[in-house]
């Protein structure tokens, strides 16, 4: 199976990024492309630009990406309640390209954040971006609350935070045997 994996911050030092190395680690006989979405920087979207320019190489290069992998894997910062605008801005680009661009993906999707709510509201809106808007098939999703406490050493370190993210993975490949079997 090949999977696309990102953070949806920009941030050099994103603990979206720390909960998606970790997550990716556990994952077994995938083809991984991890990309940083720093790399696709562009424009801000606007229906004036596409027509004047049509689409940035670096909006086709993102698309691409996600039409040669079976599955992604994201990990969304909060940002107001929301995606970070560095990666709303890409979906925006890409989504003009074709729409729906997820059909027959199958979706991993995580967030955290330093607080005790891990990112709950952004998952809400992705679970119904990702699921309903973009039709991918959201086939697990969790929050992680408190990074600073719960995630140390490039480990969690809390056993019940751990179980979940473990049993999400497992639900995430398990849907690849399903189609395979």
């Amino acid at each position: 199976m090949k999977i696309l994996a990102f953070a949806g911050s920009n941030s050099k030092n994103s603990i979206n990024k720390q909960l998606l190395d970790y997550t990716l680690g556990k994952i077994e006989n995938a083809e991984i492309d991890l990309v940083d979405i720093n790399d696709f920087e562009m424009p801000i979207y606007s229906i004036d630009r596409q027509l004047e320019n049509g689409f940035p190489e670096l909006a086709e290069d993102f698309y691409k990406k996600i039409k040669a992998a079976d599955g992604l894997v994201i990990s969304l910062a909060e940002h107001n309640g929301n995606f970070s605008v560095a990666l709303k801005n890409i979906l925006d680009w890409v989504s003009r390209i074709e729409m729906p661009y997820l059909k027959d993906k199958k979706i991993l999707l995580l967030s955290t954040s330093p607080g005790a709510y891990g990112g709950g509201n952004v998952m809400e809106v992705a679970v119904k971006y990702f699921g309903m808007f973009a039709s991918g098939e959201i086939v697990a999703n969790s929050t992680f609350p408190s990074f600073q406490d719960n995630f140390q050493n490039n480990e969690i370190v809390n056993e019940e935070l751990k179980n979940t993210i473990l049993e999400k993975i497992t639900t995430f490949q398990n849907a690849f045997s399903q189609v395979e079997a």
